[in-house]
């Protein structure tokens, strides 16, 4: 991390959340707190261990990362 209030520092999570609402929320009706709390959870589980990348050799971000032959960055 680097200094306080530098945006760089935030632009993953940023991304993320963008790509979240775009995804998931957009067009849904609103819910109660415990619903929405599930479908984030669901869609954050979707995200890490079921999404295909391409850049990832097809592959979702859990199993890149398990991969035997990758080296831990």
């Amino acid at each position: 991390m680097s200094r306080k209030a530098t945006c760089a520092d935030n632009a993953s999570m940023e991304n993320f959340f963008g790509i979240l609402k775009q995804e998931m929320y957009y067009g849904e009706e609103l819910v109660i707190y415990e619903e929405l709390k599930r479908r984030i959870e669901e869609y954050v589980y979707w995200y890490n261990h079921e999404r295909s990348k391409e850049k990832l050799a097809r592959l979702s971000p859990v199993e890149y990362r398990t991969q035997p032959n990758q080296s831990a960055a």
